[in-house]
């Protein structure tokens, strides 16, 4: 019998997601995004089940695109921080891959680059409109257009941003940053992340990038809406036993009874990607009930309090988060985002595959 802790992955649920996405934004493109193994979902699968849905995939390194690459992904790809060194710009032409640019030095490599054949790889030119992490200056984007176009062979510019306050919508910064981004309206652009996907359209003649709300997470103050989430994070009961008053659980004795409490041990710990810092009350579903964590995150083990749940026993199933226990709950429990939930999954955790 192997370690029960598993990381369910609802298929059909990410298509979901995509096709609101696109429903949401019909004349636009919608790339989903699947850096980071597509945040901690699989890359190569959340892929291979979004080949004739998705538009293209975004990725953010080389290494990343190669995976998906040999394992025979064809969709366009794009390079979302562009590459990192000269020499990358060899497997961009090989592969066929698509690459942002955010830097005079990027921009740079590709005009000195030596092109073998024909293929030139369709650049999106990243702007900062108040970041301040990647991009050129709003005033130097017609003068990167220029040279970039004027490269024998390139397509037509895309030009993006990324919003730094899009998942607060009524924020002053996200249109001080659009007034940034001026731009004539026959221009491929791309300005929606997940957030700005569902909280203002996007224009006709745009790309929107599709991450976070691709697998159900929650990608602005407004909440999931009819987004479902695509991860169930599931593990048994192991052990159980009762404590008297004055007892304590876990290192550092953190969790002192007052009364008599049955804990839980369940199978998943901080070598797991759960954080080690979750709160104490952490709500976990045991037996479809809310138990809360009590004592510290181990390795491998967290204990909860089922004091008040009738019939646990070993192999009771606990869910750590999923459709029923909503991540960004969990996740502001632990001061954290459902995004470290996700990316933050390690590959000692099985994934199971529902479709």
């Amino acid at each position: 019998m192997s370690r029960p802790l598993i990381a369910q992955i609802d298929l059909k649920a990410i298509r979901h997601n995509l096709a609101l996405a696109r429903h949401a934004n019909p004349a636009a493109k919608t790339m989903a995004v699947v850096k980071a193994n597509a945040y901690g979902h699989g890359a190569v699968e959340v892929a291979n089940s979004l080949v004739g849905l998705a538009d293209a995939l975004g990725v953010a390194s080389i290494e990343e695109a190669l995976q998906l690459r040999l394992a025979g992904i064809d969709l366009p790809i794009l390079l979302l921080e562009g590459v990192f060194e000269q020499s990358e710009l060899a497997l961009v032409e090989q592969h066929q891959l698509w690459m942002v640019i955010h830097s005079e030095h990027q921009l740079a490599w590709l005009s000195s680059f030596d092109f073998q054949g024909s293929y030139r790889p369709l650049v999106w030119l990243k702007v900062d409109t108040g970041m301040h992490r990647l991009g050129v200056n709003p005033v130097d984007v017609a003068s990167f257009i220029q040279r970039i176009e004027s490269i024998s062979g390139m397509p037509e510019v895309v030009v993006m941003t990324h919003f730094a306050c899009a998942d607060d919508p009524e924020r002053e910064e996200n249109f001080e940053a659009k007034q940034r981004f001026d731009l004539p309206s026959s221009r491929l652009t791309s300005l929606s992340n997940s957030a700005a996907i569902f909280t203002a359209l996007a224009p006709e003649n745009s790309w929107q990038r599709l991450g976070i709300a691709l697998y159900g997470g929650t990608p602005s103050v407004r909440g999931l809406g009819d987004l479902q989430p695509a991860m169930r994070l599931r593990t048994d009961v192991i052990a159980l036993r009762d404590i008297e008053a004055g007892e304590s659980v876990g290192y550092g004795a953190s969790f002192t009874a007052e009364r008599t409490h049955r804990i839980a041990t369940l199978a998943v710990g901080y070598a797991d990607g759960y954080p080690r810092h979750a709160a104490p009350g952490t709500p976990v579903l045991i037996n479809g009930q809310e138990a809360p964590i009590v004592g510290r995150v181990s390795m491998d083990m967290i204990t909860a309090d089922v004091t008040h749940i009738s019939d646990v026993q070993i192999g009771s199933e606990a869910v750590m988060f999923g459709p029923e226990l909503i991540a960004d709950r969990v996740a502001q429990c632990c001061g954290t985002i459902d995004y470290t939930l996700f990316a933050g999954l390690t590959a000692r955790v099985p994934r199971q595959y529902l479709d």
